[in-house]
C-alpha cells in the first residue's frame, strides 16, 4: 500500500485543489457511482465543489481527503448544518475514492475519520444515503450501520435506470 495522508481541509485548502477534488468526483462519475451527477458534464460538478468550499468557509461542513503521492484521490464530507432540532445528527456525503486508489482501505479509513469529527462536534446520529446493492452499502454495515429503510425509483444512474436508494444512520457514542 502507498502512503497514505489524510488531511482535513478548511475552505482555502479545498479551493487550492479544486481540480484534483473534481478529478476524483468526475472519476467516480464516469465508472457509474451514484453520487448525484449523471454525467461527466464539468460544469455541474465545478458548481458542487465552489458550493462544497462556501459550505466550509460557513462552517456547515467538514472536507476530509486522502491524498497518495501528494494528489487527493478521495473525499468525504461531514455536514454539520442543519436545522435547529437535528444539531445532534450529522450526514455522511460524497464518500468517492477515485477508481485508481479503490481496494486499499482508504473508504474505510476516512469514514472513520468522519465519524471521529462528528463525535467532536457532538454528534451522536450519524445518517446517509447510498445506492441500494452497491459495494458502499457493504462497506458501511462492516462497519455499524443500520439500514433505516428502501426508497424505490429514487435515483436517476448514470445509465439512466431508476435505482432505489438504502437510507442508513448509526448512533455515535462519546469517545469510541
Amino acid at each position: 500500500m502507498n502512503n497514505i495522508d489524510y488531511l482535513l481541509l478548511n475552505a482555502e485548502q479545498a479551493d487550492s485543489v479544486r481540480d484534483e477534488l473534481f478529478h476524483v468526483l468526475s472519476g467516480c462519475v464516469a465508472t457509474g457511482a451514484s453520487i448525484g451527477f449523471i454525467s461527466t458534464d464539468p460544469e455541474p460538478m465545478i458548481a458542487f465543489w465552489q458550493g462544497v468550499i462556501s459550505s466550509l468557509a460557513a462552517g456547515e461542513k467538514k472536507l476530509l481527503v486522502a491524498r497518495q503521492q501528494g494528489k487527493v484521490v478521495a473525499t468525504v464530507i461531514v455536514v454539520l448544518g442543519m436545522m435547529p432540532n437535528g444539531s445532534h445528527r450529522a450526514e455522511i456525503a460524497k464518500l468517492l475514492v477515485h477508481p485508481s486508489a479503490r481496494r486499499q482501505g482508504i473508504a474505510r479509513a476516512l469514514l472513520e475519520r468522519a465519524e471521529d469529527l462528528a463525535r467532536q462536534a457532538d454528534r451522536s446520529l450519524l445518517v446517509l444515503d447510498t445506492r441500494s446493492g452497491d459495494v458502499a452499502e457493504q462497506l458501511y454495515l462492516a462497519q455499524g450501520w443500520q439500514i433505516s429503510g428502501q426508497i424505490p425509483a429514487y435515483v436517476l444512474s448514470t445509465e439512466g435506470i431508476l435505482d432505489a436508494t438504502t437510507v442508513m444512520y448509526k448512533f455515535l457514542t462519546p469517545g469510541e
